[in-house]
């Protein structure tokens, strides 16, 4: 399993956790509530049959019991009403706003949708009716799972920025400290290397494989100059586009099967000078080259258009592979991720950096489909 895969499966681990902690949070909130709910309508039938029982009293019977329990209502509102809507007595409602008409009515309506209604009977067959709304802290308490699932979301969100920027950050240090250590572990051999070319030169002067071996170690000396100059800023030189992308695609077409065929559609007639690194958009070249040919196989076709827009140099890299899913469109740049057994999965996110943060340009996918292949687009500033 690569490193993507390993984070991949961590991220779904902690939004499934904080899924069933926000569910369970809400499956718990409910049922305090319906317990609150009915705990509230008791109470309310308790004030209601006190209600019933002054009513009914007669005038030397002792009702300081009676009376105790109708103040004991404090937290939920009440209306006493008359069968046809008209307000006898309410409770723990503002008495100000309660001197509108207009509001008592709006009030009465507002309780008749959320609570059944309490009967009381009176006298000489008489009836009145209690209205009542859940208390304060009821409605707080239905709120309260919401804002409980937006506190763990937020946690979680901050918690992971503040993972993935602190892993990012690790990883580049980690990275750059590894380039600059291999640019110097090469850097020897390369030396030596370069000194026994000069040495077969002159005691082989007509032997082309000599050429190619000199190409090779030249080669490696600008992987190793690659390396030395990850982790900081370029130096961007006026470059004609057309001999940069034709000199990358010239060495990886040399040293590839005859099972790959290149096509290479690329007009010299009109030099095109932008700004560039030459050294690193070699490599970004050679990285899309390679997984092309990683992705047919080692057998297929890579086309290879460049063309001028008004304010941008356009280059699209085709091959004839497996393809990519779309859902991996983005992910493919991202470190650490690789379909093949070997690799750390760095080409494509170190090309994606070469690209937009050295030379301000684009690269994306912009098609890819199991039959056709895939297209990378490369858009570069003039």
């Amino acid at each position: 399993m690569n490193i993507y895969n390993r984070k991949r499966r961590w991220k779904l681990l902690l939004f499934f956790v904080a899924i069933i902690i926000g569910a369970g949070s809400l499956f718990y909130t409910n049922f305090l509530m319906k317990k609150l709910s009915d705990e509230e309508r008791k109470r309310v039938e308790l004030w209601a049959k006190a209600n019933e029982e002054i009513q009914k009293s007669k005038p030397d019977q002792d009702v300081s019991f009676i009376f105790h329990v109708l103040l004991s209502n404090n937290t939920i509102p009440v209306i006493l009403a008359s069968p046809e809507d008209s307000i006898i007595s309410y409770r723990n409602l503002d008495s100000l706003k309660m001197k509108n008409p207009q509001f008592r009515q709006n009030m009465l309506e507002d309780m008749k949708k959320n609570n059944a209604p309490i009967e009381i009977e009176l006298l000489n067959e008489k009836r009145n009716l209690i209205y009542f709304n859940d208390s304060t802290i009821l409605n707080q308490l239905y709120y309260y799972p919401f804002i409980q699932l937006a506190i763990i979301s937020l946690f979680i969100l901050v918690s992971y920025l503040a993972f993935s920027t602190s892993r990012k950050s690790e990883q580049n240090h980690v990275w750059l400290g590894m380039s600059k250590e291999t640019a110097h572990q090469l850097g020897t051999p390369i030396s030596s290397l370069m000194g026994w070319v000069e040495v077969l030169k002159l005691e082989n002067p007509e032997n082309p494989s000599i050429a190619e071996i000199e190409k090779d170690v030249n080669r490696l000396e600008r992987v190793a100059e690659r390396f030395s100059k990850i982790g900081s800023a370029p130096a961007l030189k006026k470059e004609q586009i057309q001999v940069a992308l034709k000199s990358a695609l010239d060495y990886i077409q040399n040293r590839s099967s005859k099972k790959v065929q290149f096509d290479i559609n690329i007009k010299i007639d009109n030099p095109i000078e932008i700004p560039l690194s030459l050294n690193l958009f070699e490599w970004v070249i050679e990285n899309i080259c390679r997984n092309a040919i990683d992705a047919m196989n080692g057998e297929g076709k890579i086309t290879v258009n460049l063309i001028e827009l008004e304010n941008q140099i356009m280059i699209d890299i085709s091959d004839t592979g497996k393809g990519i899913s779309k859902s991996k469109h983005k992910t493919v740049f991202q470190p650490g991720y690789t379909t093949k057994q070997r690799g750390w999965g760095l080409g494509l996110s170190l090309s994606e950096r070469i690209i937009e943060e050295y030379h301000n340009g684009r690269i994306y996918i912009k098609q890819s489909d199991p039959k056709t292949g895939t297209t990378f687009r490369i858009l570069l500033n003039k």
